[in-house]
């Protein structure tokens, strides 16, 4: 058991947690959650032995094994296969006794390698690097050939392979794309030992986990059950403190209303002091914590003829290098697209192309002329003028624009007045990806390229990206490795593979059982009662859309209308001011009122039309 008993922490002034408990028995696969700077990562640091608790203490089994991916890998010489083996230390122990052994030691040195399975330790390894996109011929190159994102993996990898009692894995998912992480929720569901897990993928905390333990207020609450059964029991008991607190409430004012009455009453004051000693003693119900709604709007593009943007026997690449040919395609007005393909497949050379920043070798790039692509790459963000504030940094964007315009745009992505004001530098990861969608949506583009949108957004911000997705009436090509995403956003899937990109026939979960091979066990998924059915939501969205669409092209004809209704009467009206005969004045004041029944009807009608408006769009 790992027992978290009424720890304390704080970093500087801000008190992350605070007599906060927990108690995680041997085998359980957890879930920790909770929003961005909460502390998930820093309760890690705690049980790395990287922090001290202020206050409180935390303890493991005896002996037991304690395994966390390392955050920084040295520039070293040691090819990356052998470098995975040697986090098995028992193995390299014995391998090295092995070498210096004397013939009586030789029974006991093999009996315990054959019990460590040191003879398939190679190709454990492998298999493990293989699942998580490294090749065949990188298992010879040193680490200091790689970048930082696959030495992440690479640290991922010794982790995994390393034996453990217990696992900690900090946002494993973040430098992966979506095979490797299929391949790791698939390698963890077979995991012996205890894990936790900070994740913000819906599925894979579904998938994996049999207790949550979330971080609110300060406090960590367990929950048994995995994320969906969590964010349901949550709701439960939020619902019933809610009516608790309702009627204690009730009777906290029936029992004041009584001792500010009569406490001064001699007839009546043992009664009341009777009563005040009731109050005193009353629990107090602990506090709902607030709940904080992240909501993104992308602005509305304008409506554009099909297709948006189409190629023919295309060739990209890069210094006179293909990476992709015999492109083939169109992409038409609220196409849903996502990308499917390891990592140095493509993908991102494809979004390039679509999105314009890359240029055709070969063949022809027809685009509608009105198009605007919006684009979203993860490592814009490091790009960002770290010295300005979003402010300033929008301002720029929309140069004319004025500061309120400005600021209602950046409020529309969850940056308010204070964050607004802020240095880029000071803003976390997430509030930098909220600036990126600010800044790719300012100008209402019909197609927008999200290149892994979700690495620094919670899980409150990624329910907010799919219901802002889902309003958006443009089309959307992306690339994720958040399975929840793709599910409830992409009607096509388009695989990028041997160099070509084509439509694939299937779903994701025919996706992934390709990946694993149809001998690869089932990983379990959430309670199917409680599982969002992507395809219906889809669905859903594009139906409110297109009546959304249809109710706006009649708001905008009655608006014509009334426009020229309210310019006749003008004429009639002005009429009057001329030589009229009484007939003539007769038949004007009839057409007026004709007039004038036509305009009350006109604007009643546009009236319920743009209050259906209002309604669909909340």
């Amino acid at each position: 058991m790992i027992d978290i008993n009424d720890i304390t922490v704080r970093i500087g002034s801000k008190v992350l947690l605070e007599r906060a408990s927990a108690h995680i028995s041997d085998g359980w696969k957890v879930g920790l959650v909770g929003a961005n700077g909460c502390g998930k990562s820093t309760l890690f640091r705690v049980l790395q032995n990287q922090l001290d608790t202020e206050h409180g203490a935390v303890a493991f089994p005896g002996q037991a094994r304690v395994v966390f991916v390392e955050q920084e890998l040295q520039d070293i010489d040691t090819p990356i296969l052998p470098f995975v083996l040697a986090r098995d230390t028992e193995r390299s122990s014995l391998l090295a006794r092995l070498e210096k052994a004397a013939p009586e030691e030789l029974g006991e040195i093999h009996e315990r390698l054959n019990l460590i399975g040191a003879a398939s330790a190679e190709a454990r390894a492998a298999a493990i690097l293989n699942g998580l996109g490294f090749k065949q011929e990188d298992l010879t190159c040193p680490v200091r050939e790689f970048s930082g994102g696959w030495r992440m993996r690479l640290a991922l990898a010794a982790a995994l392979f390393q034996p453990s009692d217990i696992l900690l894995l900090d946002e494993p998912t973040n430098h992966l794309d979506l095979e490797a992480t299929i391949w790791l929720t698939s390698h963890l569901a077979k995991y012996r030992g205890t894990l936790l897990l900070i994740s913000h993928d819906r599925r894979i905390l579904n998938a994996l986990c049999d207790h949550i333990v979330h971080i609110e207020a300060c406090r960590l609450n367990t929950y048994s059950g995995n994320y969906d059964t969590f964010q349901r029991t949550r709701a439960e008991r939020r619902e019933l403190l809610g009516k608790q607190a309702a009627k204690q409430e009730k009777q906290r004012a029936h029992l004041q209303s009584y001792v500010d009455r009569f406490r001064y009453k001699a007839s009546k004051a043992k009664q009341a002091q009777s009563r005040l000693k009731m109050l005193e003693k009353m629990e107090v119900l602990p506090p709902l914590a607030d709940e904080y709604s992240t909501r993104f709007e992308f602005p509305q593009p304008l409506e554009l003829p099909p297709p948006l943007l189409t190629v023919e026997d295309g060739v990209v690449g890069y210094d006179g290098r293909p990476v992709l040919k015999k492109l083939n395609f169109s992409v038409v007005d609220n196409d849903r697209i996502a990308l499917l393909g390891a990592n140095g497949n493509g993908k991102s050379t494809l979004a390039k192309l679509i999105s314009g920043r890359l240029p055709l070798m070969e063949g022809t790039l027809k685009r509608s002329g009105k198009l605007g692509v919006g684009y979203f790459a993860q490592h814009q963000s490091e790009e960002l003028p770290l010295e300005q504030t979003a402010a300033a940094f929008m301002g720029t964007l929309m140069p004319g624009a004025p500061e309120p315009k400005v600021r209602a745009h950046l409020a529309a992505f969850g940056l308010g007045q204070e964050k607004a004001v802020t240095k880029i530098a000071d803003l976390s990861g997430g509030e930098k990806a909220r600036l990126l969608f600010a800044a790719m949506t300012y100008n209402a583009p019909g197609l927008l390229i999200l290149d892994e949108p979700t690495n620094h957004l919670d899980i409150d911000g990624r329910d907010a990206l799919i219901a802002a997705l889902n309003d958006y009436r443009g089309s959307v090509i992306l690339i994720t490795h958040d399975l929840h995403l793709t599910e409830l956003i992409a009607d096509t899937l388009w695989l990028v593979k041997d160099g070509t990109v084509k439509p694939y026939d299937g779903d994701l979960e025919d996706y992934r059982r390709l990946l694993l091979g149809t001998s690869a066990p089932a990983v379990k998924t959430g309670t199917p009662a409680v599982k969002p059915d992507g395809k219906l939501l889809r669905e859903q969205a594009l139906a409110r859309r297109s009546e959304l669409n249809m109710l706006k092209g009649q708001v905008a004809r009655l608006e014509k209308k009334l426009a020229e209704l309210n310019a006749r009467r003008d004429e009639l009206t002005a009429a009057f001011e001329t030589d009229m005969t009484p007939a003539q004045i007769v038949e004007n004041q009839k057409n007026l009122s004709w007039l004038d029944n036509q305009i009350a009807e006109t604007e009643e009608a546009w009236l319920e039309q743009s209050a259906k408006i209002e309604t669909l769009s909340r």
